[in-house]
């Protein structure tokens, strides 16, 4: 997937590669934006310094920078890269003893799927957010948007939209045909997913790109529903605009999730590695990765907000399917990525 903080700031196409000079024993290759302090507290205070940052823009150009010889000690992915990533030669195990929150990670974020590579973690989920209908609530009945065909209704020709992002696009298209688990899709289930994407492609206004884009298109009225990310609903919400999140379809919604890899032969300090991954995780983290939008996948944590809180921002407990975008065999992303191009283009 290409991960949602990249839409945190412009400062990564600033940075490049730019290390913010802090904490000389740890380095981490991260998107811009997550070297905020509040998301990982509990390091600076046991260390009294910063983590050492270094920016990529995505994950491609991360993975090819590392192979070149680029030496760091820890990555930010997300899920979908994971296979890839492990399959590269760059990564070593995480010791799971070591994890302070390991037992309290959201089950649906830390299954086989995503963590295990055999008996090896190699993936540690720390992120989250979730991927549901975001519509217009003055312009568009509740009952519309009780099922994912509501991006087939020919009602709203041209004032809808999806991602322009192959991972999520899929996720719905799955969800919509009555798959709920991407790891083991076969091409029937493949097939029926473009074939739902193909028809849908006509009755789009675009494919939105960020957050800001979609901001703009829903509070123009020129967009009534979109296959959205949950940070959109705290923030329509606070510009005033009359917006739902379903995230209850009877298809069910989805999740995407990210967390950070330790790099073989990391130039710093192994223990900081563990104790950077840990404050990431800990409850001191847990408000400031709301606050910007993220779920932190520490469960326990996660739980001590409370329900009312959560689904303000669109992380709170539903009862539909979850379809959760863990790691796929890498021939499969292939295919999608290669559909995904031609319905773009109208093929």
């Amino acid at each position: 997937m290409t991960i949602r903080p990249i839409l945190v700031s412009t400062v990564a196409l600033i940075a490049g590669s730019a290390a913010w000079a802090a904490d000389p024993d740890l380095l981490v290759f991260d998107y811009s934006g997550f070297e905020i302090p509040a998301f990982h507290a509990d390091y600076a205070e046991k260390y009294g310094q910063e983590p050492s940052f270094t920016f990529f823009g995505d994950e491609e150009e991360a993975l090819q920078k590392l192979r070149s010889g680029f030496g760091t000690d820890v990555s930010h992915i997300c899920a979908g890269s994971v296979t890839k990533w492990i399959e590269s030669g760059i990564l070593e195990p995480w010791d799971t003893s070591r994890i302070t929150a390991w037992e309290h990670i959201n089950a649906d974020l830390k299954g086989t799927d995503v963590a295990d590579t055999g008996a090896e973690v190699y993936f540690v989920p720390t992120d989250f957010g979730s991927t549901a209908i975001a519509y217009n609530t003055d312009d568009v009945p509740a009952e519309d948007v009780a099922s994912l065909d509501v991006f087939k209704n020919p009602e709203y020709a041209g004032r809808v939209t999806l991602p322009d992002n192959v991972d999520d696009a899929f996720a719905l298209a799955y969800l919509a045909t009555g798959t709920t688990n991407w790891s083991t899709v076969t091409d029937a289930q493949f097939d029926a997913a473009v074939a739902w994407l193909r028809e849908v492609h006509p009755n789009l206004r675009t494919y939105w790109t960020d957050p800001a884009e979609l901001a703009q298109l829903l509070a123009s009225g020129e967009v009534l529903v979109s296959w959205a990310w949950n940070e959109t609903l705290p923030t329509m919400v606070d510009q005033g605009f009359p917006v739902g999140f379903q995230r209850e379809a009877k298809e069910g919604s989805s999740l995407w999730v990210c967390g950070y890899v330790d790099l073989k032969d990391g130039p710093g300090s192994e223990q900081k590695a563990y104790d950077f991954l840990n404050a990431t995780l800990a409850p001191s983290s847990t408000k400031a990765l709301l606050d910007a939008g993220y779920g932190q996948a520490n469960a326990k944590a996660m739980a001590a907000i409370g329900n009312e809180a959560l689904t303000a921002i669109g992380l709170g407990p539903i009862d539909v399917p979850v379809l959760a975008q863990l790691p796929m065999p890498g021939e499969l992303r292939e295919k999608q990525s290669a559909a995904f191009e031609k319905i773009k283009a109208g093929f």
